[in-house]
Formats: structure tokens, sequence, C-alpha cells
């Protein structure tokens, strides 16, 4: 059985509502988990760094990442607490760690 969450792509929709577009920003992800939004947004973004405390979830999200999106998406098992960026971003999320 497939299910899929969000078909009417609410949160898509939502984000690019709030942010106004992900065309050409660095963008990074706090709470990232499996990669499931980041998949959505970043093949619009320049970079997305995304970052979850979770090793497992890290695992995931580097085992689903579609072959399009590994030159600009790079996933790591980090807290935000020990986080040291290595670049300037323009959008920073939390979609779904608070």
């Amino acid at each position: 059985m497939n299910i899929r969450q969000d078909p009417e792509n609410s949160e898509l929709n939502a984000l690019n509502d709030f942010v106004g577009s992900f065309s050409g920003k660095r963008v990074l992800e706090i709470g990232c988990g499996d990669g499931r939004l980041t998949f959505q947004y970043a093949a619009q973004a320049a970079l997305v760094h995304a970052i979850d405390p979770s090793e497992k979830k890290i695992a995931e999200a580097r085992e689903k990442i579609p072959p399009e999106l590994r030159d600009r998406v790079t996933f790591w098992n980090v807290g935000i607490e020990d986080y040291s960026p290595p670049k300037k971003y323009d959008i920073a999320l939390m979609a779904w760690s608070l």
C-alpha cells in the first residue's frame, strides 16, 4: 500500500506563501527528519543544508535522496545547538521541529 502524505501540497504551498520563493536561495532546514519536506522544495533552491539530531532519520534521508538533488542537498546528523554553519543562508526552516 502506498500512502501519499499531503496530496494537495498544502505544506509546500504554505511554505511558498511564507517565503515567496525558494528559487536560487540557500536554505537551512532544522529538523529535516527523513527529508520528506526537503525533497518537495529542494529542486527550486540553489543549496539546502538539512540537519537533524536523529542518526536514523538522516540515514533514511540520505538513502532516499533523488539523484537530481544530490548536488544541492546535504544532510547532517547534528542538532541545532551543535551546528556551526559553513555558509550564510537566505532561508531557515523549522517546519516540524517545534
